[in-house]
């Protein structure tokens, strides 16, 4: 009788379990040293070896001759568990068997001691479908239970699982296997058991087992049945994954862009029977493997659906960028997930094909942002394209030679054919009107007058004695200091009101007091400064002094905020305009230097200087 290739290839010993050594090894040693736990708890998905790895505990806890925490395999307690005779390890189902009363008749046989083996295991596989009251009449036992008694628990959702429950055993979880240790299994049982199968179509079967072998071993199973070479294309064709071929087909078609070939397809797969959800579900899953492949190339193969080769993914890998990606999947996720409540789910399909062909027409930020990606990439090759053209030779200059000067009235030059542009067309020539008078003759110029000869300057009169000074009159004051200023001879009284002007006499600069010229600096500077570096420098004061700006920072963060080419040039270039020459500029931390009340007398002398109608003493 034919036997299934995964019942047949069922490990025997945990040296023959694919990818759970982080189990396999832990338990072999438990079983060596003699520490096994009562109560084991197996947690994992579909095909990844946890009843194998329970049937196996049993035989080698039970073995008479274990080989390292392996059973042998040979002893009486082996082949009697391996072919189910010896009743003493069980294995139940506990979607079937789920209720209370199912568990107190177990609880009831569990106290008996085992009539062949050591120890007797009960094996319940998918735990998580007993009922609550089921769970707590399997407590106590689980808890305090006899010398020969063991429990193997296994679950495909853990989160099912009382708290109670996982608190009295020890949980192993077992892990998805590799695609590449599910591909390196079939090739060793297709070569044991003479199937021809290649690289390609190891590689498929393995994605499209999604991490577990008995999958894939099922699969290989049903492709050799088929006959022929097991290849890529023979399990496509077996499988029936032919339709993926179309899938594929139209995400090209949007890669491309081309709507009119997308919505032909769609229609082509619609009256064939295929749903538009199931089109849509389809071309989600593939923008999911394209996405995963372009952004994770090696860690996330283990992630791939399986339904596509390596040279398809590849080729529409290269036709799509990581962010197109991303907007194909939300656009598709939103569209799927709205088809329940569509009254024309065809038309909502087309809508969304349209969408993913060209992402302007849905009209938000993302239609923009396709807009700018596609100018950006037309600019990027616009300047090369500009390159390659040959520019057009300029045509000559005829300098013409400067005219003399005619007496009568010259007509306006007429420019030659080399003189004007291209693109402009020439002047016409001036013609004169038949009843317009001609111009007349120019009057000669009259002779220059010669100039009238210099008079005499005349002798400069002897100064007059000074007169005495009358009572009445102010004596005269002595000079004035180095502080004060010579007032201007009064100007003459005019109709119109007075305006101040400033004197002819230079403004010096500040010294340690420059507080003025420091602030007129920094708010010119501001202007060319953001507003990230204004509000830093409204909290320094600075002086100016000899072609030196001292910027006076309050701490550190402001100096080092401060302290970059940008605002240094700002500070400098106005700087040098405020003061005519050439500055440096110097950061430093504290305060400015106080100002002496001589050199805010002087300043502020010098700053009366700069008005006739102010006079500071």
């Amino acid at each position: 009788m034919y036997q299934a290739l995964y019942r047949k290839w069922r490990p025997k010993t945990f040296a023959d379990v694919i990818g759970q050594s982080h189990i396999t090894e832990t338990l072999q040693k438990q079983v060596a040293e003699g520490r096994t736990s009562h109560a084991y708890l197996f947690t994992g998905t579909r095909g990844t070896g946890k009843t194998t790895c329970a049937k196996i505990l049993a035989k080698a806890v039970n073995c008479e001759d274990p080989v390292d925490g392996n059973p042998c395999c040979r002893c009486a307690s082996c082949l009697g568990i391996e072919n189910g005779s010896f009743l003493d390890v069980l294995e139940l189902d506990a979607a079937s068997n789920n209720g209370v009363d199912q568990v107190r008749a177990l609880r009831d046989e569990a106290i008996y001691a085992p009539a062949n083996v050591k120890k007797r295991v009960y094996i319940i596989d998918e735990v998580h479908m007993l009922s609550i009251s089921a769970f707590n009449a399997l407590l106590k036992i689980l808890e305090e239970p006899p010398e020969h008694l063991m429990f193997i628990l296994a679950t495909t959702e853990l989160h099912k699982v009382p708290a109670t429950i996982l608190s009295r055993c020890q949980r192993f979880s077992f892990k998805r296997i590799t695609p590449q240790d599910v591909a390196a299994r079939l090739s060793y049982v297709a070569g044991q058991e003479g199937i021809p199968l290649t690289a390609d179509g190891a590689e498929l079967l393995s994605r499209l087992a999604d991490g577990a072998l008995r999958d894939g071993l099922s699969l290989l199973d049903q492709c050799a049945a088929a006959g022929g070479t097991v290849d890529a294309a023979a399990v496509l064709d077996v499988l029936g994954l032919a339709g993926n071929l179309q899938t594929a087909q139209l995400m090209e078609d949007i890669a491309q862009r081309d709507a009119q070939a997308a919505l032909l397809l769609l229609d082509q797969l619609y009256a064939g029977g295929k749903d538009v959800g199931a089109v849509l579900g389809e071309l989600s899953t593939l923008t999911r493997d394209l996405l995963l492949r372009k952004t994770a190339p090696q860690g996330g193969a283990a992630l791939l659906s399986g339904g596509y080769d390596s040279a398809t993914l590849d080729r529409l890998g290269k036709a799509l960028s990581a962010s197109r990606l991303i907007y194909l999947s939300m656009t598709l996720q939103q569209t799927t997930a709205n088809l329940y409540y569509s009254a024309n789910r065809r038309t909502d399909a087309e809508l969304c094909l349209l969408r993913l062909c060209d992402e302007s027409l849905c009209g938000d930020v993302t239609a923009l942002a396709a807009r700018m990606t596609r100018m950006e990439e037309r600019m990027a090759v616009l300047p090369a394209a500009i390159r390659t053209q040959q520019a057009p030779e300029p045509a000559p200059v005829v300098q013409q030679p400067a005219a003399p000067k005619p007496a009568a009235r010259a007509k306006k030059p007429t420019p030659k054919a080399a003189d004007v542009p291209p693109w402009e067309e020439p002047p016409l020539p001036e013609e004169r009107v038949p009843w317009e008078e001609p111009p007349l003759p120019e009057e000669p110029p009259l002779p220059e007058e010669p100039p009238l000869p210099e008079e005499p300057p005349l002798p400069e009169e002897p100064p007059m004695a000074a007169e005495p000074a009358a009572p009445w009159e102010e004596p005269a004051r002595p000079a004035p200091g180095p502080w004060e200023r010579t007032e201007p001879a009064p100007a003459p009284r005019s109709a119109g009101p007075s305006i101040p002007q400033p004197s002819a006499a230079p403004v010096t600069e500040p010294s340690a007091g420059g507080a003025a010229i420091w602030r007129e600096l920094a708010e010119s500077s501001k202007g060319a400064l953001p507003p990230m570096y204004r509000a830093f420098l409204g909290a320094c004061r600075g002086t100016v002094d000899n072609g030196v700006v001292t910027v006076f920072a309050p701490d550190d963060v402001v100096k080092g905020r401060l302290d970059n080419d940008r605002v240094l040039n700002a500070l400098r270039d106005s700087g040098e305009s405020l003061t005519g020459g050439p500055v440096t500029v110097r950061l430093v931390v504290g305060e400015p230097p106080k100002v002496s009340p001589a050199d805010l007398r002087k300043n502020l002398i010098a700053f009366g200087s700069q008005f006739d109608n102010i006079e500071i003493k």
